[in-house]
């Protein structure tokens, strides 16, 4: 598949290889065993993203049911194979059946397309009523959930360690950020611009849930993956916003690695140069931003990062700082010489990434 400009999409998902990695080394061959073959099934379909992207698929199909301003979701079951799309099991309209994790996944696609549609006034996550299709119950003990370049894929998880992938609000829309992206911006998956292709996922994927929740900044969580970890799990979520670093330490996953400013950026060969990793930084930033300015992120700091993100100057291999002085300069053509300037500026001050 090619997207607008013939970009190319990528193969992104939510649990990090190196989480996975430090998992599939536990000697309880309940909580190794899921992680592998997480990894082995992860490999597999990063390799088919890059083939597809070689030879070419077909066109997404176009808006069927769905008019300007509505979504188009429809819903599959793997039941716990691996051939996608699966079985449709629930189609746009459709009343909600018995199926949790189908519900879910219909509710978060919908919410998805609900927050970049009022709050950005995009037409789902191409601009242009893209249908917006996601797989359920993929896989046995599948410990992740994926974006592979044309739809959602959500794992049940193995129970010990990670419940169903659907019960975050905020990683269904992480994911479909990762679709947003791929059709703007189409920021390189590796480095600097890999970290600021995770972080604008999980920025969009928080906004999502305080959209839901109607929530401020000053009342939200900021934690990604909140309620994913089972009760075994010393943590609280896959990644903090407002505390890097901070999400879990545990004895089976160790310790959250995300630095918060660029006095800790790891640099590392691994994850795509640390693409999971150093987000942490360019989250921290926007968390800052939107706390400093009050009210709903949405309106003000989300609004800065979706006008850089779609304004047609971020480079696929920006940097942070290239990103920072966009974001300064998109608040000035926005909101003129305000808060909104001062917030942002000082939030890149306080991560440690210049704006000039």
């Amino acid at each position: 598949m090619t997207t607008n400009g013939g970009f190319e999409p990528v193969f992104c998902t939510i649990v990090p290889p190196h989480v996975l990695d430090k998992l599939a080394q536990a000697e309880d061959p309940a909580l190794a065993g899921p992680a592998r073959r997480t990894l082995q099934r992860d490999a597999f379909e990063r390799t088919q993203r890059r083939l597809t992207t070689v030879i070419g698929a077909p066109a997404p199909a176009a808006a069927a049911l769905a008019g300007p301003g509505s979504p188009n979701r429809t819903i599959y079951d793997a039941r716990h194979r691996t051939d996608l799309p699966g079985k449709k099991v629930r189609a746009e309209g459709d009343e909600p059946g018995r199926d949790a994790t189908v519900n879910r996944a219909y509710a978060g696609l919908g919410a998805t397309y609900e927050l970049f549609l009022s709050a950005f006034e995009r037409d789902s996550i191409d601009g242009s009523g893209l249908p917006m299709d996601a797989t359920v119950h993929y896989e046995k003990d599948y410990n992740n959930a994926f974006w592979n370049g044309e739809q959602m894929v959500f794992g049940d998880g193995d129970g010990e360690i990670f419940l169903d992938f659907t019960l975050p609000i905020d990683v269904i829309g992480h994911e479909l950020a990762h679709g947003v992206t791929q059709y703007t911006a189409n920021l390189a998956y590796f480095g600097q611009s890999g970290a600021l292709n995770e972080s604008l996922s999980d920025v969009f994927g928080s906004l999502i849930k305080q959209h839901t929740l109607g929530q401020t900044a000053a009342e939200a969580d900021w934690l990604i993956g909140a309620g994913l970890l089972a009760p075994r799990v010393t943590g609280t979520a896959l990644r903090s916003m407002k505390e890097p670093g901070s999400a879990y330490d545990d004895d089976v996953l160790g310790k959250d690695p995300q630095p918060g400013t660029m006095d800790d950026y790891v640099h590392t060969g691994r994850d795509n140069g640390g693409v999971h990793i150093n987000s942490g930084i360019p989250n921290h930033a926007f968390y800052l931003a939107a706390t400093a300015l009050g009210g709903h992120a949405w309106e003000r700091a989300g609004r800065v990062w979706y006008d850089v993100l779609t304004g047609g100057e971020l480079t696929e291999d920006a940097l942070f700082t290239d990103f920072a002085g966009l974001t300064v300069k998109a608040a000035r053509a926005r909101f003129g010489e305000g808060d909104e300037l001062t917030a942002v500026t000082k939030a890149w001050e306080q991560v440690g990434v210049r704006t000039l």
